[in-house]
């Protein structure tokens, strides 16, 4: 990146960590260096957390079910998650990333964004900044982290992936075009397979072929998201790095052992209800809607949203809840369920709470 240019652009860095939860076992475990390690409970409803590039190899990848990566690398080695030990080598490479830049916005345990327009170490460069991040993550670690360097956020993610792992790649301003064009469409945040599809009944399979279509046609096809394909494909992205996002949902689910009923859905709320309200209770804020997520045993997702007059204010007010919106769910007696979700979302400020309390109250009293 062109980090003198004239133009007060801003100096992005995306971190990523290379197969983290995978890169922690085998740096904790020294046997399984070079081994295919799936990071998964081996039960047949489990699902994939993470796979070495060992395992990577055989096709393996994230969200993946545990039986299917079986099959396709049976020489896999299983290991279970650790997520106390992920938590805690995340926080160190936290400490790290804030010894640069106190804005950091973090996306989950193993990546964040960084915005190194100043940094506060000194250093000329964005790519220099990205480097010694780098280093000392080793250092401090024995892990690597891939890096992207770019005028914006979504630049540097897609940057970020370019030659992992253990990689850096830096998108000069003046480039940002020709390295975008041959990228296909795919690769922008938020296409999605039917959007792909829509695309190329336009004609379109590339970010250049994206760049030619006039912006009143991706409006007209896509609504509101046409306006920020165009600016994809010519680069834009004004969104900042935000350090302190507050929160927006708590949730907990379960993968039951076998496909359950509805009738004996319920049973499994309790549980879901005391983990969500646990850690609710950890956060400033408070949630006033409650979400119920189910899945069906041929993979379809449900989902119901109640936000009663007044918040739930304990696990039991929020078990009530999620008891309610499970009775709106269709009493189908042949449909089965492997997993149930409950959670919270549209959370306010405490203040904000009351004072939206006290207007509803005085608007009553006229």
């Amino acid at each position: 990146m062109s980090d003198d240019d004239p133009r007060n652009m801003r100096k992005i860095i995306h971190i990523d960590m290379d197969a983290f939860y995978a890169s922690v076992a085998q740096r904790d475990t020294p046997s399984l260096r070079g081994q295919p390690v799936i990071v998964a409970w081996q039960s047949p409803r489990s699902v994939v957390c993470a796979a070495s590039y060992e395992a990577r190899r055989y096709g393996v990848r994230s969200a993946m079910p545990a039986s299917r990566a079986a099959r396709l690398c049976p020489q896999g080695v299983f290991v279970p998650p650790d997520f106390a030990r992920y938590k805690a080598v995340s926080a160190e490479i936290h400490r790290i990333f804030h010894t640069y830049t106190d804005l950091v916005e973090p996306l989950s345990l193993d990546e964040a964004y960084l915005d190194v327009t100043t940094n506060k170490a000194g250093l000329p460069t964005a790519t220099a900044v990205a480097q010694a991040i780098r280093a000392d993550i080793e250092a401090a670690t024995e892990l690597t982290a891939s890096a992207g360097v770019a005028p914006n956020k979504y630049l540097a993610k897609i940057a970020s992936d370019w030659r992992k792992p253990n990689g850096l790649y830096v998108v000069r301003p003046p480039l940002v075009l020709d390295f975008l064009s041959g990228l296909p469409v795919a690769r922008l945040p938020g296409v999605g397979k039917a959007t792909e599809e829509q695309l190329q009944a336009l004609g379109v399979a590339t970010v250049a072929d994206l760049r030619g279509v006039e912006r009143q046609v991706l409006l007209a096809r896509f609504g509101r998201y046409g306006q920020r394909l165009f600016e994809l494909a010519r680069g834009e992205d004004d969104r900042p790095v935000v350090p302190h996002r507050p929160v927006q949902s708590i949730s907990a689910e379960t993968t039951f052992e076998h496909d359950l009923p509805r009738a004996l859905v319920i049973s499994a709320l309790p549980a879901l209800a005391d983990q969500v309200w646990r850690a609710a209770q950890r956060k400033a804020r408070v949630g006033r809607t409650v979400v119920l997520k189910l899945k069906t045993a041929d993979f379809r997702l449900l989902t119901r949203h109640l936000t009663p007059q007044q918040r739930p204010r304990s696990a039991a007010e929020l078990l009530e809840c999620g008891q309610q919106l499970l009775a709106r769910v269709p009493g189908d007696a042949a449909l089965r369920y492997r997993l149930a979700g409950l959670g919270l979302t549209n959370f306010v400020e405490v203040a904000d709470e009351r004072q939206s309390a006290l207007f509803e109250s005085a608007e009553g009293e006229r």
